[in-house]
């Protein structure tokens, strides 16, 4: 239907800027799509809360988190702090105790300025020789050839007068083993092993110089979320951590272990190996040499015949299917009516000035030429009229531009 108006209209006149209308049916699933990602990467900042805590922290509630320890202890009216600053832990104390999880972490001077504390008790959670050496006193590691590093933790008996140990009974203990002097005059200190595995005690207990009372314990397993209400463990826990009134728990920086022989941590770039960063540097080099190669300069650009001549009536055509697709129907009138216009001017001998006849004077030379056959008012209204409202007054308009033509040419 649209064809043979098109097929007489030349490009349209007037700006082609689109209408905030049709930008917004043309923008409006990109914005759909955005906001969609947009609530979705606040959803995952807001509920996927991916805070992740190391073991034995007292404020994690996953299984090998602490914190259900923590809270038992505060529900006993102690006063549970935690810190992750060694320089704290030097500070002089009181009647206090302070929880050492992975001991080795610090440096020997900080291990040496917390034995110089005067903490009232000391809680080491697998400290290793280092550790044993400048805070334990007769306590060391069970180096044996037969024995692991470490056991897993299991239900074993005190077998010790340790009181804290007495009044929990069995609890889970393993992680690494120790062995206690016997002969405490050595040290000066009072040590005392307990839960033996495989023949060492998985607990130990002994004093420092600065009546410190200090804990050896293996592995801090029994404290945990998941094993807490397991056998005497949460006695035990309550027997080692609550007999001061406040309780400092260290929160170790896991990313900080000094090496056993005094050298320097090495970096991640130090792990990667030489040939790793020689063939880095090649691919570095080529994709820099590709760049420059494909970014050449081509010369200017040179204009060519095309190879398909398209005709003006498809081109037409082409452009009516656009119109009616987008219902452009005011663009089409006056397209019809502006190449109307300009083709009635030169037969009535109307100049079109700057590009576009006299209104006044096109419509009074045709009110002339067709002698009182058509009125003024339809003349106008059909040559300046307002836009179709439908298809079937487009197509009615086009009908009456060609009598219109017609007539005049043929009087």
């Amino acid at each position: 239907m649209t064809t043979p108006v098109a097929a007489k209209a030349p490009a349209p006149v007037g700006s082609l800027t689109p209408t905030l209308r049709q930008l917004w049916y043309r923008t409006r699933w990109f914005l759909a799509a955005a906001a969609v990602l947009l609530i979705v990467g606040l959803l995952i900042a807001g509920l996927g809360d991916s805070t992740a805590y190391p073991s034995l922290d007292p404020r994690s509630a996953a299984p090998d988190g602490a914190k259900a320890t923590a809270q038992l202890l505060r529900a006993q009216g102690i006063t549970v702090d935690t810190t992750a600053d060694a320089d704290q832990l030097s500070a002089p104390a009181g009647a206090d105790t302070v929880v050492l999880p992975l001991p080795d972490l610090l440096t020997d001077d900080q291990l040496r300025a917390v034995a110089a504390a005067g903490h009232r008790r000391l809680v080491l959670i697998s400290p290793d020789s280092t550790a044993l050496d400048l805070l334990a006193p007769g306590v060391h590691t069970a180096d044996t050839a037969d024995l692991p590093l470490t056991i897993t933790s299991a239900s074993a008996a005190p077998q010790c007068d340790l009181p804290e140990a007495q009044r929990a009974g069995s609890a889970e203990l393993g992680g690494r083993l120790y062995r206690v002097d016997s002969d405490s005059t050595a040290t000066g200190a009072e040590v005392t092993g307990c839960y033996p595995r495989e023949g060492y005690p998985a607990l130990a207990r002994t004093s420092t110089g600065q009546d410190t009372e200090v804990i050896v314990v293996g592995s801090g397993r029994f404290l945990t979320n998941q094993r807490l209400a397991h056998d005497g463990n949460a006695a035990l826990a309550l027997g080692l951590l609550g007999s001061q009134p406040r309780l400092t728990w260290y929160l170790p920086d896991y990313q900080a272990l000094p090496a056993s022989d005094g050298t320097p941590q090495k970096s991640f770039t130090d792990l990667i190996p030489d040939g790793w960063r020689w063939a880095a540097l090649q691919l570095a080099v080529a994709t820099v040499l590709a760049a420059l190669w494909r970014a050449r300069r081509l010369g200017p650009v040179v204009s060519e015949q095309l190879p398909v001549v398209v005709r003006a009536a498809e081109t037409t055509e082409g452009r009516a299917r656009l119109y009616h697709r987008a219902k452009a129907r005011d663009r089409a009138a006056d397209a019809l009516r502006h190449a109307a216009r300009h083709r009635l001017a030169p037969v009535l001998g109307v100049p079109l000035g700057t590009g576009e006849p006299d209104g006044t004077a096109l419509l009074a030379a045709l009110g002339d030429r067709l002698a009182g056959n058509r009125e003024p008012g339809e003349l106008r209204g059909l040559l300046y009229g307002p836009p179709p409202t439908d298809d079937a007054a487009l197509l009615r308009l086009a009908d009456d531009l060609d009598a219109l033509e017609r007539q005049v040419r043929q009087p």
